[in-house]
């Protein structure tokens, strides 16, 4: 805990001053509580309503969590395919980036409509803006080893199943990593979307709730259990990263070693 807040120190008093001059304002200028709360009021709303807002967050992680799945199995294979079949990347990369521009809100409806109001079409979403940066990320990744090294590899009569295994899975890791942190940031929001269009639970469905009677401090508590959730979730798979490449390097060395004696 004091490594993480020596590291973020920075960040934490901006954090703090930006929630001191908010709670100044609001006071100062007698802002009412239902147009916006002061940050105390939602700490306070946040802890004495944190049973319902657990609640209502399983159902929303139990939705990234499928989203994440989906999206990242789907986008897994998609690389996959892309990379080793150039005809067809020809063919659905174009697609793929295009559907990159139909915006989420216009999608959802469907969704819910196709789906229901309950967990597939939230996943759903989710998992469709995960797709694109874990498609792009491992792609990338997959075509950043060298020639020469596959050529070598080759050369000693290597398959194209062990090229990949030791040569390009391990040089694949950080690119796709990266996806997978874009992705499970995007995945709350798409989650969070879901809800919002149509939904029987979750803190997207809460917050319309509570918008519509005029309890934006609990609204302000829902975009907290938001935004600590994307938190956790990021900070999770950023140890998980940290473990399989700390792995990867330990095996690499060691195959250096093993060459050079």
């Amino acid at each position: 805990m004091l490594k993480l807040l020596k590291e973020y120190t920075g960040a934490f008093l901006l954090l703090a001053l930006f929630l001191l001059l908010w709670e100044v304002g609001v006071r100062l200028f007698n802002v009412p509580f239902y147009i916006l709360p002061t940050p105390s009021r939602i700490l306070l709303v946040f802890f004495s309503n944190l049973p319902l807002l657990s609640s209502h967050g399983s159902m929303t992680i139990l939705e990234v969590a499928m989203g994440m799945l989906i999206g990242g199995a789907g986008g897994i294979v998609l690389a996959l395919i892309i990379f080793y079949s150039p005809s067809l990347e020809r063919a659905v990369y174009p697609l793929i980036i295009a559907s990159q521009m139909i915006p989420i809100f216009a999608i959802a409806p469907l969704l819910v409509v196709w789906f229901g109001y309950g967990l597939w079409s939230k996943a759903t979403v989710a998992a469709l803006i995960v797709f694109f940066p874990i498609v792009v990320n491992a792609v990338d990744g997959l075509r950043s080893v060298s020639g020469e090294t596959i050529d070598l590899l080759r050369s000693l009569h290597a398959s194209e199943w062990q090229i990949f295994r030791v040569v390009r899975l391990p040089a694949s890791l950080p690119s796709f990593f990266s996806g997978l942190k874009i992705g499970i940031t995007l995945s709350v929001v798409g989650a969070t979307i879901g809800e919002w269009i149509g939904a029987k639970k979750g803190l997207g469905y809460l917050m319309i709730q509570s918008n519509a009677l005029l309890r934006i401090d609990l609204v302000f508590a829902s975009i907290l259990t938001l935004s600590l959730l994307g938190l956790f979730l990021f900070g999770a798979l950023r140890i998980i990263e940290q473990h399989v490449l700390r792995w990867r390097t330990r095996v690499e060395v060691n195959k250096t070693l093993r060459v050079k004696q």
